[in-house]
């Protein structure tokens, strides 16, 4: 476990001592020297800001609610608008906007949202502040801080997450806008590889994110997806997924994170979206949680899972079975279009539709959050809800 309080006394383990994809492998005693009186060469940096991190992590990460994630970026969002025959401008993104986070109740079953950059500094349709309308329903702001995928030089036609420079700055300022927790998505392909030099990229990139969020207050939600596009089958994504995340768990230890200050976003384990033979959510559960008992430290307050592609039964169904039982972590959601489809195409941008999605939009919360405390039961689902939404090669 490599908790705040354990790093402040544990050795510093040299790079030779990391065996990849497996755990850490510890120093002989004879080699270790204990100088009780020489202050340990590791601390844990997250400034001024290291109480209100946890406190904010912890409210992200409250029983029977999860995260809506609607950080869409502009052109993403200009294809779901389009989906319903709408144009991408910024009145047409607004009154979607509008209507997600004015869903009465939401507050609920939501305790974060996520947002893109334009969102954070835009009001509603009637004048008021998206943020300030969050905080209304006790919902915490977050902000989208990369920049996008960029292809990976010297890799296997691999992606790399931009957005490091400059991040200081961008954070600071979010803080001061109201944003209290931060999202960086970088990708992992399976059938590219993925190679050592991409999951290397992808878990330092995360990593320096993550110092750097911390730093200026923001709690920094660490998402390596592991994506669903291949034919290869379960037992595949589990052995890549444990080799994700010791990497991105050695960097963030690395550069001094503060792991009760953080959240994850990783993918479940799933088989690829090609892959002939499927499994069921109890299958999927014990993989999934197999992976996390082995490389998630109990001190990470919370793993928000991604939905990347599943339809949104298949996703409340596979995040139910995940807790039948206690976990040492809060195991929940942070979902975009697996919380959004039916809202959206129930709105059809529409002004008189607007209540019908903003309650299909509920229905959806709620069930993720029955399913968060373990009792979701799928009956009375839509056919919508039913409905797979991967695609293959997607563009965030």
């Amino acid at each position: 476990m490599a908790s705040a309080s354990l790093l402040k006394s544990s050795p510093v383990l040299d790079k030779s001592e990391w065996v990849k994809g497996q755990t850490l492998r510890q120093p002989s005693v004879s080699v270790v020297r204990c100088l009780p009186y020489a202050p340990s060469p590791l601390t844990i940096r997250a400034g001024s800001y290291a109480d209100e991190l946890v406190k904010t992590a912890k409210i992200v990460a409250s029983p029977g609610r999860g995260i809506l994630a609607m950080d869409e970026s502009n052109a993403t969002c200009g294809k779901r608008l389009a989906s319903i025959g709408l144009e991408n401008t910024e009145a047409n993104r607004q009154a979607y906007r509008t209507l997600l986070v004015s869903v009465p109740g939401l507050g609920n079953y939501i305790s974060g949202a996520i947002l893109f950059e334009e969102t954070l500094y835009q009001s509603t349709t009637d004048g008021k502040k998206i943020v300030d309308i969050l905080v209304e329903q006790k919902i915490v702001p977050g902000i989208k801080v990369d920049k996008g995928l960029v292809p990976l030089a010297g890799s296997n036609n691999e992606s790399w997450c931009q957005g490091l420079d400059g991040l200081a700055s961008r954070t600071a300022a979010y803080y001061q806008q109201g944003a209290r927790f931060a999202k960086w998505r970088t990708v992992v392909s399976i059938p590219n590889g993925p190679t050592e030099l991409a999951v290397k990229e992808a878990a330092w990139g995360l990593a320096r994110y993550a110092a750097i969020s911390q730093d200026n207050g923001l709690v920094p939600i660490v998402e390596p997806e592991i994506l669903l596009d291949g034919e290869h089958g379960i037992e595949r994504t589990f052995e890549v997924a444990q080799k994700v995340w010791a990497e991105v768990f050695f960097y963030l230890a690395e550069n001094n994170v503060l792991f009760e200050g953080i959240l994850l976003k990783p993918s479940m384990v799933t088989p690829g979206a090609e892959c002939k033979e499927r499994n069921t959510p109890q299958q999927i559960a014990d993989y999934t949680l197999k992976l996390l008992q082995r490389r998630i430290p109990p001190a990470v307050p919370g793993i928000m899972f991604l939905s990347g592609g599943q339809s949104e039964v298949e996703a409340t169904l596979n995040l139910n079975a995940m807790n039948q039982s206690p976990n040492p972590w809060h195991v929940s959601f942070s979902y975009a279009r697996a919380l959004q489809n039916t809202c959206l195409k129930t709105w059809g941008g529409r002004p008189e539709n607007v209540k019908a999605a903003q309650e299909a939009l509920l229905i959806r919360a709620k069930a993720n959050s029955l399913a968060q405390l373990g009792k979701y039961t799928g009956e009375g689902e839509s056919e919508e809800a039913k409905k797979g939404m991967f695609v293959k090669g997607y563009v965030y």
